[in-house]
């Protein structure tokens, strides 16, 4: 018989990279029985871990399908980072303890040691009490282990780097070879919000517009609900910049295909190992990003540029450097596909977490 996993996190939508990693766990993880609890919030804003009565009531709803765990082998938990993040899944915890069933947590990022450094008192104590009754963990890479030894024995912390999905896996190298560089064709991919540097680049290419620059950008991705009307006015003061709302599957390899450059300038608090950054590297993009969370562990100046947070100059001084040189970046384009190749496949990643599950 199958072991039986309860997966306990958020699912699409909103898509992000926690919701796409789960959903492709519970399709197509083999050798395993999957069912899930979705914890998602429905709607997309910014305002991670804040309280609202609205996420407190869409919060209670997933404690309905706690009989899940009943019948299961191991509980598999992609929880969140702040104290309320990590006090939602407190009953799956306990119930799951109770049970004596194997309890994994998987941190999508790189705030949970720093939220627990910050905790005083009886917060505290409730942080890291709910935490330690977790059997494993998993991060994203090892710079990110800190964020689980105060509750977890370092030799029962994995690390499992994030994927590309099989759409975007399957390009080809003459895919690659044949891209354009005739001019700046860029692309943001992820939620736009304003720790992701979306205005940071938005103000940026309307730098590049007054120096006459010739460029195309199209953005993608949710846009946080208490930015949206400054976020669409950047746009709409660009002709060169074009939002496409939320993308998947073939428009989403068509978009990054389209491009020659990612430009990523977060500085997200609970960035982890962004997906959208593996997305572009295999669809032979040049990436512009920060140094920051666990961006350097899958990118260094070998896949790209990297730039300075908050600074739209800065931004715009390395696109027009790339401008002037992109021809000299095709060896990097293809040799950034065929590196994220070999490291981020779904198979790849499925497989490391089975063997994660039976260790």
């Amino acid at each position: 018989m199958p072991k039986k996993i309860v997966l306990i996190g958020p699912m699409p939508k909103p898509v992000n990279g926690v919701s796409i990693c789960n959903e492709l766990i519970a399709e197509k993880l083999e050798n395993f029985k999957v069912v899930t609890i979705n914890t998602a919030v429905k709607t997309f804003s910014e305002d991670l871990g804040k309280f609202s009565f609205k996420k407190l009531i869409a919060g209670i709803k997933p404690y309905i399908y706690l009989w899940k765990i009943w019948g299961s082998d191991i509980v598999y938990m992609t929880i969140g980072q702040t104290f309320f993040g990590v006090l939602k899944y407190a009953p799956f915890f306990i119930f799951s303890k109770l049970l004596r069933k194997q309890i994994i947590v998987h941190i999508h990022g790189n705030y949970l040691g720093k939220q627990f450094s910050e905790l005083a008192g009886w917060r505290k104590s409730i942080f890291k009490n709910i935490l330690k009754m977790s059997d494993k963990g998993i991060v994203l890479s090892d710079n990110l282990r800190k964020n689980l030894t105060p509750f977890i024995d370092n030799s029962r912390i994995y690390v499992l780097h994030n994927f590309v999905e099989e759409v975007l896996y399957n390009v080809s190298e003459k895919d690659i070879i044949n891209k354009k560089t005739d001019k700046l064709r860029i692309v943001f991919l992820s939620n736009l919000m304003t720790e992701k540097g979306i205005t940071d680049l938005l103000k940026a290419l309307l730098i590049l517009k007054e120096k006459n620059i010739e460029f195309e950008a199209k953005l993608a991705g949710n846009i946080d609900l208490s930015i949206k009307k400054q976020v669409l006015n950047l746009i709409e003061q660009n002709p060169d910049v074009q939002y496409v709302g939320v993308v998947r599957g073939e428009a989403k390899k068509n978009l990054l295909l389209n491009a020659n450059t990612f430009v990523f300038p977060t500085y997200y608090t609970m960035e982890g190992q962004p997906i959208a950054i593996l997305e572009a590297l295999v669809t032979g993009n040049i990436v512009l990003t920060t140094k920051h969370a666990g961006i350097p562990d899958i990118f260094s100046e070998e896949n790209g540029i990297y730039i300075k947070k908050k600074s739209p100059e800065d931004i715009a001084g390395k696109l027009i450097y790339l401008n002037n040189n992109l021809d000299a970046y095709k060896p990097m384009m293809i040799n950034n596909h065929l590196e994220a190749k070999r490291k981020y496949g779904e198979k790849k990643f499925l497989n490391n977490l089975a063997k994660i599950f039976n260790a």
